[in-house]
């Protein structure tokens, strides 16, 4: 091992990062094709819940490219079974979403967390390197001979000292975006999730939601809420005004 030096594992961990890069490249392009405006899309699915309309519920879940639709529709198509079998279906698309959206994320944690040990797995045997042409030096004999051996040694010992330091380098530069990529990724997937359950929990509630009071709901008129016209302030103004002049007579009489 002495003898092949670190050079392999600098050659091991390039080849991990360019697979490293390669996941993080995949996995950002599937985020971001995910990507839907999720509030919007629970006050759409809301209202036509509200009203009544499944049909246009699911086709409004199914326009959408998120993961969160796609778990939601799974519930809406069972509806008509009752709502424990819409939620059964829906813990089975979220379980097949969450993988999806997990997939290849180990390798970049177990990447972030051990190639920095690569690295220092590659400082030790540069340093052992190093100790060793410094071994070769002192077992050679004084004199003439000696001398090319003494010439040259230096040269190895640095070599495999800049070996050393590099492979630490290297494990660190691999370690740092793997870690980055990770943690960001992770924290996207958490909230996909959070925002699959808010989105479920809407359609439960109305699945187990009396039929008279959601049939009641559907048939009552959306409420608007009107501007006060000046002919109803004025009333509430006089009585204000009588008031006041009031007070001021009890203030002159004391």
């Amino acid at each position: 091992m002495v003898g092949l030096g670190a050079g392999w594992l600098l050659i091991l961990m390039l080849v991990l990062s360019v697979v490293s890069l390669a996941i993080t490249l995949e996995r950002a392009f599937l985020y971001w094709s995910l990507r839907d405006d999720i509030p919007s899309l629970m006050k759409d699915l809301a209202r036509l819940l509200r009203s009544g309309d499944i049909d246009g519920a699911r086709r409004r879940l199914e326009a959408s490219p998120s993961a969160e639709a796609a778990v939601v529709v799974a519930g809406i198509v069972e509806a008509e079974l009752g709502a424990e079998s819409a939620e059964e279906a829906m813990a089975g698309a979220s379980a097949l979403q969450r993988m999806k959206l997990e997939k290849r994320l180990a390798f970049l944690g177990t990447l972030g967390n051990n190639a920095p040990f690569i690295g220092l797995l590659g400082t030790v045997i540069g340093i052992v390197g190093a100790f060793d042409e410094l071994g070769k030096v002192k077992a050679a004999a004084p004199g003439a001979v000696a001398a090319p051996a003494a010439a040259v040694a230096p040269e190895a010992v640095m070599t495999n000292i800049a070996e050393a330091l590099v492979a630490t380098a290297v494990g660190l530069l691999v370690a740092i975006p793997a870690v980055a990529a990770f943690n960001t990724f992770q924290r996207i997937v958490k909230g996909t999730l959070a925002n699959t359950d808010a989105m479920s929990a809407l359609v439960l509630a109305h699945l187990k939601a009396d039929p008279e009071a959601l049939a009641e709901l559907a048939k009552a008129p959306a409420k608007v809420s009107k501007p006060a016209s000046k002919k109803d302030d004025e009333p509430k103004k006089k009585a204000d005004k009588a008031k006041d002049e009031k007070a001021k007579d009890e203030e002159d009489e004391g």
